[in-house]
């Protein structure tokens, strides 16, 4: 397999800390919530802590709180010596019975197969993060939030930048929108120190926008070119300015886009993959001359460019497909434009 990591080594490969990482973590001097852990991302954001507080030499835990609803969860983090807590976010007994933490990352709430379920993405969406900044007040908090929530752009510009238009294409991007009014909110009125993280297609090998295109193409499956564009980046990339972003947290809240420097194409992106592969790939649809696209501008300024591109990830994730790599069969619906994933 041409990739610097085996499948025994990508969760070691993916939570390798940035030069941001490491420099914001060495600074933090108590122990840090990981609300919401146990997701896509907050195992390697759990890892990647602990090694940067390693590698700084400190003795700061990292605390990951999650329903756990899987056993194998949290048999990962022990593995990691990653101390864990389970723990209802949306239960006001449990959540007072958390530790205080002076900095903590909230990536918890509800997305793929909730659009048609109003309750529940407002009870997990906007009322469970209000519970939390009450909770967490005096702390700060970088909170996960999504692209999903701007218009759509033409795809002949840079994308959105966060003062950009929002729109309410579906029940979820509204209840993400709420989710960021209720951090906002908190900010104005307590002080809470806030930085809400607009994140756009994070990729590893097993997950990520590239990851379903790649199997598209594999399995001779059509691929909808109707979003035309996309924006995607590394999730080691990713996780080191969310871990860096929490000196960005303030009062009242600000916003911050994080996804990858370039802006890449459904159509060659497909026949890109299909030549590692010597496939066809079978295209539907029409493209249409808007997406969701983001600019991430503002991260770079402040963290610098991701360490990886979209030349090195496609042909990283073609060679561990081919090679039977497994992946978390949690397809990004890339090609949804209504919103209701």
């Amino acid at each position: 397999m041409n990739t610097p990591f085996t499948k025994n080594t990508l969760d070691s490969f993916i939570s390798r800390p940035g030069i941001c990482a490491l420099d914001t973590a060495g600074n933090l001097d108590d122990d840090v919530l990981v609300l919401g852990a146990s997701g896509k991302m907050g195992p390697h954001l759990c890892l990647m802590l602990k090694r940067c507080f390693e590698q700084a030499g400190k003795s700061n835990r990292v605390i990951a709180v999650s329903r756990f609803s899987s056993p194998d969860s949290k048999r990962w983090f022990k593995k990691n010596g990653i101390q864990t807590i389970t723990c209802d976010l949306s239960d006001t007994v449990q959540l007072e019975k958390l530790p205080d933490a002076e900095n903590l990352w909230f990536m918890a709430g509800v997305k793929f197969g909730a659009s048609d379920k109003p309750e529940l993405l407002h009870k997990m969406n906007v009322e469970m993060p209000g519970l939390v900044t009450q909770r967490f007040k005096n702390s700060r908090i970088a909170a996960l939030s999504t692209g999903c929530v701007y218009s759509f752009v033409p795809v002949t510009s840079a994308g959105s930048t966060e003062d950009g238009e929002t729109a309410s294409e579906s029940g979820y991007a509204e209840s993400c929108r709420g989710r960021e009014k209720a951090f906002c909110d908190a900010s104005e009125k307590s002080g809470l120190r806030t930085i809400l993280i607009r994140l756009t297609y994070s990729v590893e090998m097993r997950y990520g926008v590239l990851v379903d295109i790649a199997q598209k193409v594999l399995h001779r499956q059509p691929i909808d070119i109707s979003m035309n564009r996309f924006n995607c980046i590394w999730q080691g990339d990713a996780l080191s300015y969310i871990i860096a972003s929490i000196n960005l947290a303030k009062s009242p809240a600000d916003i911050l886009n994080i996804t990858g420097e370039e802006i890449l194409s459904i159509r060659e992106t497909a026949i890109t993959f299909g030549k590692l592969f010597d496939v066809n790939p079978i295209f539907t649809g029409v493209e249409q001359d808007t997406a969701w696209l983001n600019n991430s501008q503002k991260a770079f300024d402040h963290f610098g460019k991701p360490s990886l591109t979209s030349e090195q990830m496609i042909p990283w994730i073609a060679d561990w497909l081919k090679n039977g790599g497994e992946t978390l069969g949690k397809p990004t619906k890339f090609e949804v434009r209504n919103g209701k994933f």
